[in-house]
């Protein structure tokens, strides 16, 4: 039943973590932090759009869909242009089948519903790690 998170070792790996809400970013960290995994924070898409076109040590980016300034729509549109190979996976508390359309035709890799369950998390980045 999924990927243990103690049998994960990505030191060598870089997550951007694009999300507004400092107690949802403050979970993942913290979540993520068993795996040792550099993480990186953008509080809004535009922030993500340029740590990512910065950063080149950047190897999957967990994108919040609502965002201000620029949406997680736009903001993956944008990094896949620069990064058309960086996984992303977005976030995202709306579960309507026209949500999860758009979150792939914007380019993203694969999506993840908030509640965010930990497991479920290590399972979907592992694909791409």
């Amino acid at each position: 039943m999924g990927i243990s998170i103690s049998h994960q070792d990505w030191s060598d790996k870089t997550v951007l973590i694009a999300e507004d809400v400092s107690d949802n970013f403050l979970f993942l960290k913290t979540y993520l932090r068993k795996t040792k995994i550099n993480v990186l924070w953008a509080k809004d898409g535009q922030e993500a759009i340029e740590i990512c076109s910065k950063n080149p040590s950047i190897d999957i980016v967990l994108m919040d869909i609502r965002m201000p300034i620029v949406d997680g729509y736009e903001a993956t549109t944008e990094i896949k242009k620069i990064k058309p190979s960086m996984p992303v996976i977005a976030q995202t508390a709306y579960a309507l089948n026209s949500d999860y359309q758009k979150v792939f035709d914007s380019g993203c890799d694969d999506y993840i519903t908030k509640p965010i369950l930990g497991a479920s998390l290590i399972d979907k980045m592992a694909v791409y790690l």
